[in-house]
């Protein structure tokens, strides 16, 4: 994880001495390219989740470094079978990874948040697509820490007021100087906030507390 953006990224591998991905770059890579000497394994492909800055610092140096194959589509290499998962909103290149049990949700689903954008476009990523996946399922997300589809099912304050379980937050405040009315309320993963929003013309969308002011 970077220290100041809170941004991961992962090396996964079939098996030890086998093939391995790597998910993201924007994120120290020396405790990874540990792990690929550790573990002996080849890289073969760099999976991107979304194309902002704090998930492809990294990129440059692997591809030169390993000669890895740049996608955002499925991918299969060795024993290992990635599905990719169209999941715009936070951006309009967004997609998640499935693999086995573990799904990367990069900044689409975030442990008791979502990411932030149009709120219909990423209602429609987070409740039909990564709902829908087993509730077991580990999430690894683009920031911070891990979680299970079946925890933020039944916990993540967006989730739970998209299914009906909770009301609107109520309170007023403004979003760059806009007149706005809370809607739901997170702690975000990095403990600042982040909220759904109704504005004066009846659209909604998800943004950080330091778009906020008012409150």
């Amino acid at each position: 994880m970077h220290p100041s953006w809170l941004s991961n990224a992962f090396l996964l591998a079939d098996e030890p001495g086998g093939v391995a991905v790597f998910v993201d770059s924007g994120a120290p890579l020396e405790p990874l390219l540990a792990a690929v000497e550790r573990e002996r394994v080849t890289p073969t492909h760099l999976l991107v989740t979304h194309g902002h800055a704090d998930h492809v610092a990294g990129n440059d140096e692997l591809v030169e470094r390993f000669g890895l194959v740049v996608t955002s589509g499925p991918v299969e290499t060795g024993s290992l079978r990635v599905d990719s998962l169209a999941t715009p909103g936070h951006s309009d290149d967004g997609v998640s990874y499935v693999v086995g049990g573990l799904c990367f949700s990069g900044d689409t689903l975030f442990r008791d948040a979502v990411g932030g954008g149009p709120a219909q476009e990423l209602r429609r990523s987070v409740m039909d697509v990564l709902m829908a996946l087993p509730p077991e399922t580990r999430v690894l997300p683009g920031h911070t820490d891990e979680t299970t589809i079946g925890r933020e099912w039944e916990e993540n304050p967006f989730v739970r007021y998209w299914r009906g379980l909770e009301g609107e937050d109520g309170r007023t405040c403004t979003v760059h100087g806009d007149a706005a009315t809370i809607v739901v309320w997170s702690p975000d993963y990095d403990g600042k906030g982040k909220a759904l929003v109704r504005l004066a013309d009846g659209s909604e969308a998800i943004v950080g507390a330091s778009r906020i002011q008012g409150l």
